[in-house]
């Protein structure tokens, strides 16, 4: 048998070995999909139209087991309550552990709650004392009967009462008015494409603003596990913690312009202990929408639920139902983390997530990295044994000139 056939025998044997998939031993399987424990509303809600698929490498940011549209909770936990929520995260605060969580990565519609990440891009470029007048363009379409802080036109209001308004009263006139005035010389849309800035910043992949206020827009959409994200990078910030937990707020009239007071209309300030403030949001699209943060024996945890119905809990009561379920879980319960902005992102898992969503096929095979080695080696091996022949006449043909 000549080299060339020998190598190709090598060649023909390695190449027609059975594929392994890689990754089969260095990434954990997939957990099979688990349907998240639900309630039935008792009206049910209006059809919407099915939101964009998730990437498998934005799935599984924060954690393998986080890669799935139904369940995960930790290993030997009690059961999550059931709600109506169609996706929803409890996650540590502090140590950025996702206790549990409910297709924490689909993508849902964010209504108000997306004014978190106003407040995330725009908080710490505004200046509280600063004072700006409210255009008539602030006010354009705005429903008078959806969510209003209540400025006028003409009105000069300072960034700290626009901030309270923004986040007691979730007034979308707020919300226009503070993107205004956070969008530089590109006016509200600048204060948009800093809020996807924002986002993008922190790692909220499913996450992306159409309007400042978060009323419905074109491809608006955002996650369970990006709305935790947005949540811990607010809640590190003392004024944020401050205007979240004010009950009441005194807007002092300005020239021409009345005062008038702000109550929040986060129940679970009075409702449920330990709690540090919420966001609430509603929109016939979105239903109902929150986030929202209570602390128990120096444990901080945030719990963020979209796609709510009023009954028979409504967000708020969901709400209090998952923290409960939270905060009886052992402290080093997990099944994933909150990432951090400083995490380079070529540092997410490239190889595809098998198995991880209802009804979805698995990735399909290639190689493993013994395979591509022994590959390697069988070519180096045929081209010595080639040249060994050449390098033998040549050898010959200096010592006979």
């Amino acid at each position: 048998m000549t080299v060339v056939r020998i190598a190709a025998v090598v060649l023909s044997a390695l190449l027609t070995t059975p594929a392994v998939a890689v990754g089969s031993s260095t990434l954990a399987a997939s957990p099979p999909y688990v349907p998240c424990p639900a309630v039935k509303p008792p009206v049910p809600p209006p059809a919407a139209p099915s939101p964009p698929p998730v990437g498998a490498a934005d799935l599984a940011v924060g954690g393998e087991t986080l890669a799935t549209a139904g369940l995960a909770i930790p290993a030997g936990a009690s059961m999550a309550p059931s709600v109506t929520a169609t996706s929803w995260v409890v996650a540590d605060l502090d140590s950025g552990a996702v206790l549990g969580g409910c297709g924490p990565h689909e993508h849902r519609t964010p209504a108000s709650v997306q004014k978190m990440l106003l407040a995330a891009a725009l908080m710490p470029h505004l200046d509280p004392a600063q004072v700006v007048e409210v255009t008539r363009a602030d006010l354009q379409d705005l429903d008078p009967a959806s969510s209003l802080m209540g400025v006028v036109e003409g009105g000069r209001y300072s960034v700290e009462s626009l901030w309270l308004g923004l986040l007691l009263k979730s007034g979308n006139d707020a919300a226009n008015v503070l993107a205004r005035a956070g969008g530089g010389t590109a006016g509200p849309q600048g204060g948009v494409q800093a809020m996807n800035d924002e986002a993008h910043r922190l790692g909220a992949n499913q996450t992306h603003a159409a309007t400042p206020s978060g009323l419905d827009g074109p491809g608006q959409y955002t996650s369970a596990y990006d709305l935790a994200l947005i949540a811990r990078a607010t809640y590190a910030r003392a004024d944020f913690r401050r205007y979240i937990a004010t009950r009441v707020a005194e807007i002092p009239a300005g020239p021409g312009t009345p005062g008038f007071s702000v109550t929040h209309d986060n129940t679970l300030l009075d409702h449920y202990p330990g709690t540090l403030g919420g966001k609430t949001g509603f929109t016939d699209l979105a239903r109902q929408t929150y986030v929202g943060v209570a602390e128990r024996n120096g444990r901080r945890l945030a719990v963020t639920l979209l796609g709510a119905e009023t009954a028979p809990l409504g967000s708020l009561g969901e709400a209090a139902a998952l923290l409960d379920w939270g905060f009886a879980l052992p402290t080093d319960a997990s099944v994933g983390r909150l990432v951090t902005p400083d995490e380079k992102k070529h540092d997410r898992p490239v190889a595809e997530v098998r198995g991880e969503r209802e009804g979805q096929a698995g990735a399909g095979p290639s190689f493993s990295w013994a395979a591509i080695l022994g590959l390697g080696a069988a070519v180096v091996l045929a081209v010595l044994l080639l040249a060994a022949p050449w390098r033998q006449r040549a050898a010959r043909r200096a010592a006979n000139p």
